[in-house]
């Protein structure tokens, strides 16, 4: 798989603490926008980022932002 699916054209808003997390870069995990492991195989791998502080984020979910994992609405070019 050298593309990742698009799981969504938009992003998930989404409130988080601080802490580490792990997010979903092949677009095949049913806890989107998070990795559930469903990449094995397919030769991508979740891409891990870490919240310092509390904060609502908006989390890219067609997989194709240059601010990964953040969305950057690149999502509103793909047809």
């Amino acid at each position: 798989m050298t593309d990742p699916v698009v799981a969504k054209k938009g992003a998930y808003p989404i409130e988080l603490e601080p802490g580490e997390y792990w997010w979903c870069t092949c677009g095949l995990a049913k806890s989107q926008p998070f990795c559930d492991g469903s990449h094995q195989g397919t030769g991508l791998e979740p891409q891990a980022f870490t919240i310092t502080e509390k904060q609502t984020v908006g989390l890219c979910g067609c997989k194709r932002s240059a601010a990964k994992p953040f969305c950057d609405g690149t999502h509103k070019t793909i047809g």
